[in-house]
């Protein structure tokens, strides 16, 4: 199985954000899990579904992992 990766600009287009944003995001901790390899930053694919599964919402109250564990 293929492992593939997105780089920081390839992300920010992906979810409309801007490159600064997802530097942001890195410096504070929040965001898919990255990896830095000779001072590149890449996102595996896989990692940034996970992320944007964990997003997902309901309503703006209640998540769907919320609804998962309730249920």
């Amino acid at each position: 199985m293929e492992v593939v990766h997105l780089n920081q600009k390839q992300l920010a287009t992906r979810w409309h954000l801007s490159e600064a944003c997802l530097e942001r995001w890195r410096s504070v901790g929040i965001g898919p899990k990255f990896l830095k390899l000779c001072g590149r930053v890449a996102y595996r694919q896989v990692d940034i579904e996970a992320y944007e599964e964990s997003c997902l919402q309901i309503s703006t109250s209640q998540s769907v992992t919320a609804q998962v564990s309730a249920g």
